[in-house]
């Protein structure tokens, strides 16, 4: 399997829907475990901080948001820094 070309950088006025969907189609080869829209953890996040809600990930970093945060407000974590809550 060939790898992947190497994606730009995302511009840092563009939102995470659109970093999130540019290249979805590449990434079918790939098993996605965390879902958009399922909640997350982060690692040694504090029992009284309610989950993420996980926007999308790719390459490695995901975009997560909290409910009380609005909808254009979003956090990006590496992915190995998130676990599922269900």
């Amino acid at each position: 399997m060939a790898p992947l070309p190497a994606s730009p950088p995302a511009k840092a006025a563009s939102g995470a829907s659109s970093r999130c969907s540019s290249r979805q189609q590449h990434s079918a080869n790939v098993v996605q475990l965390l879902l958009p829209g399922s909640f997350v953890k982060l690692r040694n996040q504090p029992d009284d901080l309610p989950p993420f809600e996980l926007i999308c990930c790719r390459g490695g970093r995901c975009w997560v948001r909290q409910q009380a945060w609005g909808s254009q407000v979003q956090w990006e974590v590496e992915h190995r820094r998130l676990t599922s809550v269900a």
